[in-house]
């Protein structure tokens, strides 16, 4: 069994930054992807950003150039750090752990709001 413990959100002004962590505790050997995603009421929870056990990365284009994700393999920990956020940034931000393609974890979330 995985636990995944998301934290770092909150409310920030248009133009402000935050980081998100997630760290995965359990009986892991090895998380091949760790991922972000994120969710408004009403829509589908869509991709983020994700990065690979290599440190490959790839953004949804709405992200890209303002947010970053990286990893620790150590400590088994994902980030996000987001940049000159935006009001459509706001939602439950998720953190995902695949450990195989037939198995993977969603942490419970941590919102975001960009608000003024």
């Amino acid at each position: 069994q995985v636990q995944l413990v998301e934290s770092g959100g909150g409310l920030v002004q248009p133009g402000g930054s935050l980081r998100l962590s997630c760290a995965a505790s359990g009986s892991i050997s090895r998380i091949n992807v760790m991922g972000w995603y994120r969710q408004v009421p009403g829509k589908e929870r869509e991709l983020v950003a994700i990065v690979t056990s290599g440190g490959i990365t790839n953004y949804a284009d709405s992200v890209k150039g303002r947010f970053t994700i990286s990893r620790d393999n150590v400590k088994k920990t994902a980030y996000l750090q987001m940049n000159s956020l935006k009001p459509e940034d706001t939602a439950v931000y998720y953190c995902k752990a695949v450990i195989t393609s037939a198995s993977w974890y969603w942490g419970k979330g941590t919102q975001v709001t960009v608000s003024s």
